[in-house]
């Protein structure tokens, strides 16, 4: 076998144990999320976990409500990042927080989009500005020339 064909095969048995085994899968987009973001994860599993033991909930009745093994629940309050998000969606539904979901991503909020709306209508404004300048320029060039033929501005 080549070099490439044990790597397919070895993807082959892992999508293979992963699927028959339950066991998430651990993606590039997984395995490349900052350090920020993991951790705000294992808060968010963490708060969860609190949030189960406040109602005095325990593991198998939640994992139950959510519709989900106790591994899975297990993985969502330990912060897992390959647990789905319609699993995080129906915890936070559980502990009626899930309103805000809708929210998360709003255009409107969404700093990185705005900052690039604005260095773009900054940019197209100097593109303006300079196509005008040009026109201008243009305009007072030819008025200022000489007519060939007539000898005249």
């Amino acid at each position: 076998m080549h070099s490439l064909d044990i790597y397919r095969y070895n993807d082959t048995i892992n999508a293979t144990l992963h699927h028959n085994i339950g066991m998430p899968r651990n993606t590039k987009a997984i395995n490349q999320l900052p350090p920020a973001t993991l951790g705000a994860l294992q808060k968010l599993g963490a708060d969860l976990a609190v949030s189960r033991l406040r109602r005095k909930e325990s593991l198998r009745t939640w994992a139950k409500r959510l519709g989900v093994s106790l591994s899975t629940l297990q993985r969502l309050e330990a912060g897992d990042p390959a647990v789905s998000i319609g699993v995080v969606a129906t915890a936070l539904w559980l502990i009626n927080r899930d309103g805000e979901l809708g929210n998360l991503a709003t255009p409107e909020h969404d700093l990185g989009a705005l900052e690039l709306n604005v260095r773009e209508a900054v940019e197209l404004g100097q593109a303006r500005a300079q196509a005008s300048a040009d026109t201008r320029m243009r305009a007072t060039t030819s008025s200022n020339s000489i007519n060939p033929t007539t000898g005249k501005n």
